[in-house]
C-alpha cells in the first residue's frame, strides 16, 4: 500500500480522529496490519471493571474485545468511505480469561463487493488462546 492510508479506520489509529469509545474502554491498541494479507494483530487491557462474579473476564467483554479484532482486520482493507457493519458473530470461549493484556489475531477470510467473512482469536499473556470467533459483515458505503 503506498501513500497516505484513509478512511474512518486509519483516522483513528493514525490519530487524525478520536477513537471510538468502545475500542477506548476496552482498552485496545494497534500491534499491526497487514491489509494486503487482510490481518491483523490487535491488544486489550481486561481490567478488574470487566469481571464477572467468578473472577475472570466476562464472556461479554471477550466477545466485544473479538467484533473489535475481526472488524478491523476487515476495516484496514477497505477503501475511504466505506465500512463493514458486523451481521453475524459467534464466540467460542476455551478457558476463563484474567485481568491484562490480552491479544486479538484477525483475518479476513474472503471479501466480497458487499458480504465479508472474518476470524479471530484471543490470546492471553502466556499465549494461550482464550477464545475464537468468526463473525460475517456487510461492507456498506458511509453516509
Amino acid at each position: 500500500m503506498t501513500g497516505e492510508r484513509t478512511g474512518a479506520f486509519w483516522d483513528a489509529v493514525e490519530g487524525r480522529a478520536p477513537m471510538p469509545t468502545a475500542a477506548k474502554t476496552l482498552g485496545w491498541s494497534l500491534i499491526q496490519a497487514n491489509p494486503e494479507r487482510g490481518e491483523i494483530e490487535v491488544s486489550f487491557e481486561a481490567t478488574e471493571d470487566f469481571l464477572n462474579p467468578a473472577g475472570t473476564v466476562q464472556g461479554g467483554f471477550l466477545t466485544a474485545m473479538l467484533d473489535d479484532t475481526m472488524g478491523p482486520a476487515l476495516a484496514a482493507t477497505l477503501d475511504a468511505g466505506l465500512y463493514g457493519a458486523t451481521l453475524e458473530l459467534k464466540v467460542s470461549f476455551l478457558r476463563p480469561a484474567r485481568p491484562g493484556r490480552l491479544v486479538g489475531h484477525g483475518r479476513v477470510v474472503h471479501s466480497g463487493t458487499t458480504i465479508a467473512f472474518l476470524a479471530g482469536e484471543l490470546r492471553d499473556e502466556s499465549g494461550r488462546v482464550v477464545a475464537v470467533g468468526s463473525a460475517t459483515a456487510r461492507i456498506l458505503r458511509s453516509g
